[in-house]
This record gives C-alpha cells, sequence and structure tokens, in this order.
C-alpha cells in the first residue's frame, strides 16, 4: 500500500524522523490531505500539473520542508504573486492564514461554513468570508441560483469559480462582482458566447474558459486592462481572436485544442509581455517565419499541427531554438 492510499483510508503512518520525498506530478489530486502535515521530515513536495484548488495551511508548519513545486494546478487560495516567491514565501503565506482559520472557527457567528440552498446544493460562507472565493463548481447546473450572488453580500469576492456545470450562457449578476473579482473559471461549461456583463469586470487577471464551444470573443473585452492570462484550450476557435492583440496586459495566451489556422506575428510582437503561447493540437498549416522576431516569448508551443517547417526536431529544442528558426527564415 502507497503512502497516498493510506492518507485516502485515513490510517496512521509514523514516518517521523525521516528525510522524506514525495512526488505526485502529474496525476488528477484535487487535494491534500489535512494528515499531509504530520510529516515533519519531509523535504520536498512536488505537485505539479495536478487539479489542486487549495493547500491545508498547516502544511506551512512542516519544520524540514524546503522544496514546494505547485505549478500546474489551479490554486484559487494563494495570490500569483506569492506562488511567484518560491517555497519558503508560500509556506509563510500558509502559516499566516492559520491564525485566521482558528478565529474564524471560534466566531459564532461564522461557525456554519456551508449554507443549504432550495436547490438543495450548498455553498460555502467560510470560503466566502474568510477566503474571498465563490465556489459554485460541478453542482451539473444549468444557471446559477440568484441565491449564490445573495450569499455574497458585502464581502469582498475575488474569485469566483462556476466550473463544471452545464452553463449556455455568462449569469447577468456577475457584474455585481466587478468591484473586487479578479479570477474567473467558466471552465468544462457550454458557453457558446462571452455577455457584455463579463467585459465589465475590469479587475479580472485571469480567465478560464477552457472546454466550451467558444468561436469569438466580444470587442467589448479591450476594455479587461488588467488581463494576465485566458485559457481558451478545447473551444472552436478558428484564428486567435482580434480582441487579444488588443489587451497589451496579456502574459499568457492557452488556445491549444482549437482549430486555429493562422495568426498575425505582426501583432504578436506588440504584445510586449506576453511570454506564453500555447497553439498546441490546431490546424496549423505553417508557421509564419515573422513570429521568430516575438522575442519575449518564453513558451511558445506548436506540436500537434499540421504544418511541415519547423520540424519536430527543432520543436523538441525548445522555444529558443524554435525562434531562431523562425527568424532563420526571414526573406532578405
Amino acid at each position: 500500500m502507497n503512502l497516498w492510499t493510506s492518507f485516502e483510508l485515513g490510517r496512521e503512518l509514523d514516518i517521523s524522523n525521516n528525510h522524506i520525498k514525495l512526488a505526485f506530478l502529474d496525476n488528477k489530486l484535487k487535494s491534500l490531505p489535512d494528515e499531509i502535515t504530520l510529516l515533519q521530515g519531509l523535504e520536498r513536495l512536488d505537485l505539479s500539473n495536478n487539479d489542486i484548488s487549495r493547500l491545508p495551511y498547516k502544511l506551512g508548519n512542516l519544520p524540514q520542508l524546503k522544496f514546494l513545486a505547485l505549478e500546474g494546478n489551479p490554486l484559487r487560495t494563494i495570490r500569483k504573486d506569492v506562488l511567484q516567491k518560491g517555497t519558503q514565501e508560500i509556506l509563510k503565506y500558509l502559516r499566516s492564514k492559520i491564525q485566521d482559520d482558528d478565529e474564524i472557527s471560534s466566531n459564532g457567528e461564522l461557525s456554519v461554513t456551508a449554507m443549504t440552498l432550495p436547490s438543495q446544493s450548498k455553498i460555502n460562507l467560510h470560503a466566502i468570508t474568510a477566503l474571498k472565493v465563490l465556489d459554485y463548481s460541478e453542482k451539473q447546473a444549468a444557471v446559477i441560483p440568484d441565491d449564490v450572488f445573495s450569499a455574497v453580500g458585502s464581502n469582498p469576492v475575488t474569485t469566483v469559480n462556476f466550473s463544471k456545470n452545464h452553463l449556455t450562457e455568462i449569469p447577468e449578476r456577475i457584474v455585481e462582482l466587478k468591484e473586487s473579482v479578479c479570477d474567473i473559471s467558466f471552465g468544462f461549461n457550454k458557453l457558446s458566447s462571452v455577455s457584455l456583463e463579463l467585459c465589465m469586470l475590469q479587475r479580472l487577471t485571469h480567465l478560464d474558459f477552457r472546454n466550451n464551444i467558444l468561436t469569438s470573443l466580444p470587442d467589448e473585452m479591450e476594455t479587461l486592462a488588467r488581463l494576465q492570462i485566458i485559457n481558451l484550450a478545447f473551444n472552436r476557435f478558428k484564428v486567435l481572436p482580434d480582441v487579444l492583440y488588443r489587451i497589451p496586459t496579456l502574459e499568457t495566451i492557452l488556445l491549444a485544442n482549437n482549430q486555429v489556422g493562422s495568426l498575425d506575428p505582426l501583432q504578436i510582437k506588440k504584445m510586449d509581455r506576453l511570454v506564453t503561447l500555447d497553439l498546441q493540437n490546431n490546424d496549423l498549416l505553417q508557421v509564419p517565419p515573422e513570429l521568430g522576431t516575438c522575442i519575449n516569448l518564453r513558451a511558445l508551443l506548436l506540436e500537434g499541427n499540421p504544418f511541415r517547417t519547423p520540424r519536430a526536431a527543432i520543436l523538441a529544442k525548445g522555444t529558443a531554438a524554435v525562434l531562431e528558426y523562425l527568424r532563420s527564415r526571414i526573406p532578405t
């Protein structure tokens, strides 16, 4: 029986006073059991590329933990700037939240952590008040109940997760969160269009629309002047949406698994902050050589397209090699 199975079955595991390394990368883990905080000898914990949205705050108390890898997880309770500062800052942040958690648990008004809605689904009030997270995901809902938005009240919600439902349109009441919301996920729904209400959320930095049926984005999205990351993977785009070229703050565009057949390298070159462009598994018949002049790109992902050049051997060498190759193909 492995360590993770032991946790899941709730069994006791005594491996104290050892130097432990755990790697759970590239799995589909959605959470960490609280028991992991018992591993006092844990030195390295690799959780890369999973589906973890939050971490146990007491993870910050592990005395030997020197390396914590979290890349590729939809973490919604730790700010991006904290994640970028590395393991020690993340652990410090988690420790700072332990006291907040204890205070909320002892407060009679907030001791109830969930409210039953008429739909018999639950919304976590603790997440709204303490974590500033509105989570109504995986409910198989065709619409977001009004009670969900009413539960927010005057609390400043920064993160909204409406993923894994059956939404065909963005709820109009999303605009009520415009003063605070920064991060929204509508992934794994049935959206065919983006409403103008969403375009009013001008504090947005992270927008997740993966796994929908979108074919275009409205020009009004140009007003999202703080947007840094947009995930449009697994939709039905045939071109890179023009409006994205006009959002200069964008750092990451994820467009894998669409039907994109062309892009404008001259417009991309104007996007000075763009460092990641994922166009894997699209319909690109050719890669414009001028794309090689976009020297700010640090991750240009092109695998799975029907173009003949650059060849797979060049793609395998990484972004710098691909850009160099493309520059060498520019007509002189």
